[in-house]
């Protein structure tokens, strides 16, 4: 049985790592995991990731060891490193990219909205131009000002039963109003 150490020629213990030498593969991840590691984290500034990045080397390196024909084995994995983190990098670019485009969109869609508001409202009020004025002035003070049935009428001077009668009559002729609005 050979005995690999830290002095051994990274070419020699991938040659080993080759036949399935786990103990050489070993040597060679404790070698290499820090530098690699310490190239990811400086380009990325995420550890994580980093992490992530070294371990799917080396097990790719495992996994594909009887087909892959490294001849500097050192700059194999320095070279996969900076590969990884570009795709990463280019990942979070793409995803960023959608991101600002999902927010323009909310955007544009929030204007759409804002604007089809408007023009409900403008519609609204083209409607309650055709209400008699007293209708029209009692349905703003109750559904734009917010004041209750009994609040209008101390204002107005007027009966309760007069506000109610008056928001009645102007729902009803909303109603129809919209209801012609849908239609077309």
């Amino acid at each position: 049985m050979i005995r690999w150490d830290a002095n051994t020629a990274d070419a020699d213990l991938w040659l080993a790592v080759r036949d399935g030498e786990k103990t050489a593969y070993n040597l060679l991840f404790n070698r290499y995991w820090g530098k690699m590691y310490q190239t990811a984290n400086n380009l990325l500034n995420d550890p994580e990731a980093s992490e992530t990045i070294v371990h799917d080397i080396f097990l790719t390196l495992w996994l594909k060891r009887e087909e892959l024909q490294i001849v500097h084995f050192r700059n194999y994995i320095i070279s996969a490193t900076r590969y990884h983190v570009y795709r990463v990098l280019k990942t979070r670019k793409a995803f960023q990219v959608v991101e600002a485009e999902e927010h323009m969109a909310a955007i544009g869609n929030a204007a759409e909205e804002k604007i089809q508001e408007q023009s409900f409202r403008q519609q609204l009020h083209a409607s309650l131009s055709n209400l008699p004025k007293r209708s029209k002035e009692i349905f703003l003070l109750s559904r734009e000002e917010q004041l209750s049935n009994q609040e209008i009428a101390e204002r107005l001077n007027i009966s309760k039963r007069s506000v109610e009668n008056q928001i009645t009559h102007a729902l009803q002729h909303l109603r129809l109003y919209l209801k012609h609005l849908l239609m077309l």
